[in-house]
């Protein structure tokens, strides 16, 4: 059992791995807010947000989805969002026909549409069915952003619109930086999007 003093320094030590990272995800600040603005005018335009991952981040891309399908904040406005990590049946099908590596880029393919977002989430940068959604969303013309961890991986390497680094390789740290940067995304989409003027001629595109 850990005495009280121990179990403070294992605290201590636990908001001290998160400190840096936190740290430098703020220092993005300005890559989050093109990200937002560029969200926010392909979703003032009728766009929609196609959001994926595998494990851990498919529970990030349904949380994505729902925030901004049902805001959680009265009087937001609700903006459409689809988790391609949802079916089941679906993703499993393409895995069995297709492999697993094509399971969110056929969804990209079927659903997306040139005025669309799609929004990839990897732990560690490498996940090479995100990788390969994000690569099929340029195809089509879509807005791409991505969500990594570590150095940002393959992803990072990609050219991908917006690419946001937890800098970190502890998964969990990872996680919390995510969940940060995509409710920073949802709330200056609103922003931007209750000032339209701000989106410029990204809005009449």
């Amino acid at each position: 059992m850990l005495g009280e003093r121990t179990a403070g320094g294992a605290v201590r030590a636990a908001f001290g791995r998160r400190a840096e990272p936190g740290r430098r995800l703020g220092e993005d600040a300005d890559a989050l807010a093109r990200a937002c603005r560029d969200m926010a005018a392909r979703f003032h335009r009728g766009g929609r947000l196609l959001v994926f991952g595998n494990g851990a981040a498919a529970a990030d891309a349904q949380h994505v989805a729902v925030e901004f399908v049902h805001p959680v904040v009265v009087g937001k406005r609700a903006l459409p969002a689809i988790s391609l990590a949802d079916d089941a049946a679906l993703l499993s099908g393409i895995a069995a026909a297709r492999g697993l590596a094509e399971v969110f880029a056929e969804q990209v393919r079927l659903f997306g549409a040139p005025g669309d977002i799609a929004l990839g989430i990897s732990a560690d940068g490498h996940c090479p069915n995100v990788l390969r959604a994000l690569r099929a969303a340029r195809e089509l013309g879509m807005c791409t952003v991505a969500l990594a961890g570590g150095d940002g991986g393959g992803i990072a390497a990609e050219p991908v619109d917006h690419v946001v680094i937890a800098r970190s390789d502890d998964p969990r740290v990872v996680k919390e930086m995510h969940v940060t940067a995509y409710h920073v995304l949802w709330e200056l989409v609103h922003v931007f999007l209750e000032r339209p003027g701000s989106l410029g001629t990204e809005a009449a595109r």
